[in-house]
């Protein structure tokens, strides 16, 4: 089976996330590393259209630390998973999110998570026009 990996990393955001007192007041910055594991090789076909634009994966990421205050890093890789599951030929994500300023003795401090898509009846499977797995 082809497997096809996509990824962004190192984004650099500006959000409200914590539950320190301080960290509901101020935005803070947070490291993201996102990596999804695509079913086949879908960009054989040289057409963006086919397989998953790293703006996708920005967007996503922009729109969960813009709808406000989020209490746990860990909510914000779950959220930001579950967006790029919704991705087509997304079979598994892994999200690292890191607070540079979290721990002053660290370098950063954070939570990384791995997502696989639901494997049941409705599991998505790639439509009758993408590439099959074989190329």
């Amino acid at each position: 089976m082809t497997r096809t990996r996509v990824f962004v990393e190192a984004l650099e955001l500006e959000a409200s996330i914590g539950i320190l007192d301080h960290e509901a007041t101020a935005r803070q910055p947070l490291i993201v590393d996102v990596t999804l594991e695509l079913v086949g090789a879908p960009w054989k076909t040289g057409r963006l259209e086919t397989t998953v634009d790293y703006r996708d994966i920005v967007l996503r990421a922009e729109d969960i630390i813009g709808r406000g205050h989020i209490r746990l890093v860990e909510d914000f890789a779950e959220d930001l998973a579950a967006a790029c599951l919704e991705l087509p030929y997304v079979d598994t994500v892994t999200v690292r999110a890191v607070k540079p300023d979290a721990v002053a003795a660290a370098r950063a401090a954070g939570v990384e998570i791995t997502r696989l898509r639901d494997t049941g009846d409705v599991r998505w499977r790639p439509d009758a026009g993408a590439p099959s797995e074989g190329g």
